[in-house]
C-alpha cells in the first residue's frame, strides 16, 4: 500500500521532468593542448585534390593514371595477320618518358609498366638521379619477323612489342644497350634483361641472335612452356 502510495506520487512529477541531456564529448587534449580529432579539410584543397585527379585521368589509357597517352581504337594492317583490336600510343609510363610515343596494345603497355616497376627502375635506382626515358628503338610496325619475306608476323606486327635500346637518366646521361652490355654497365643491364622475363613472354638481347645486338626485344606473346627469353 505504501510503495503504491508513494509511485502515485512520483510518476505524475517524472511526467514532467526536463530529459537529461547526455554531456557533449570534448575533444581529446594532447599533451600539447591540440585536439586530436580529425579536423574536417578544407574545400580548397578537396578542389584541388579532385582536379589533379582528374587531370591525370584525362591524359592516361588503359585505365591506369600512370599510363600516359592516346587511345587510338581498332587499327588494320596491310598483311594479313597484322592489327590491333585497341590500339594506345603510350608517351610515358609512371612519369617515365619514352623517347618515341610507342603504339600498343594495353596488355603490352600494363606488362611495360610492371618490369619498370620491379626492373627497370629498381635497378637504376638512383643513379644519374634515377631513370627518366627509355629509349625506343621499334613498336608497332605491320612486318614479318626481322622482315623476312614470307615469314610470320612479327609481334610487332600485332601491337605486342616494344624494343628498347637505351635508358636516360635525368642528369641527361644513357645507358646504352650496344655499349653498356659488355661494359661497366654490364652488370645493370643484364638484371633488367632478366627481369623483364615474366612480364612479357618474349625477352631477348645482345646473344640471343644477330639481329637484337644493340636493343632488347620485348612482347607479350604467350607460350605454354612458359617465358622465351635469351
Amino acid at each position: 500500500m505504501i510503495r503504491a502510495l508513494a509511485l502515485a506520487v512520483l510518476l505524475p512529477a517524472l511526467a514532467y521532468a526536463e530529459p537529461v541531456k547526455p554531456e557533449m564529448r570534448p575533444a581529446a587534449p594532447t599533451a600539447l593542448g591540440v585536439s586530436l580529432w580529425p579536423q574536417l579539410r578544407p574545400r580548397e584543397l578537396m578542389q584541388k585534390f579532385m582536379a589533379r585527379r582528374e587531370a591525370a585521368k584525362r591524359g592516361s589509357v588503359c585505365g591506369d593514371a600512370e599510363i600516359q597517352g592516346v587511345a587510338l581504337g581498332p587499327m588494320a594492317g596491310r598483311i594479313a595477320g597484322c592489327g590491333i583490336d585497341q590500339a594506345v600510343r603510350v608517351r610515358s609510363v609512371r612519369g617515365v618518358s619514352l623517347s618515341t610515343e610507342a603504339v600498343m596494345d594495353c596488355r603490352t603497355a600494363k606488362a611495360l609498366k610492371t618490369w619498370i616497376v620491379r626492373g627497370a627502375e629498381p635497378t637504376i635506382g638512383s643513379t644519374g638521379g634515377g631513370l627518366a626515358g627509355l629509349r625506343v628503338y621499334a613498336h608497332y610496325a605491320c612486318r614479318t619477323r626481322n622482315n623476312k619475306p614470307g615469314g610470320k608476323i612479327s609481334e610487332h606486327g600485332r601491337g605486342r612489342a616494344i624494343d628498347i635500346g637505351g635508358f636516360i637518366l635525368r642528369d641527361g646521361r644513357e645507358i646504352s644497350v650496344l655499349d653498356g652490355w659488355s661494359g661497366r654497365n654490364g652488370p645493370a643491364l643484364r638484371a633488367m634483361h632478366k627481369s623483364a622475363c615474366g612480364p612479357f613472354g618474349t625477352v631477348l638481347g645482345p646473344g640471343s641472335d644477330g639481329h637484337h645486338g644493340d636493343h632488347f626485344h620485348f612482347d607479350t606473346a604467350l607460350y605454354r612452356s612458359g617465358p622465351y627469353c635469351r
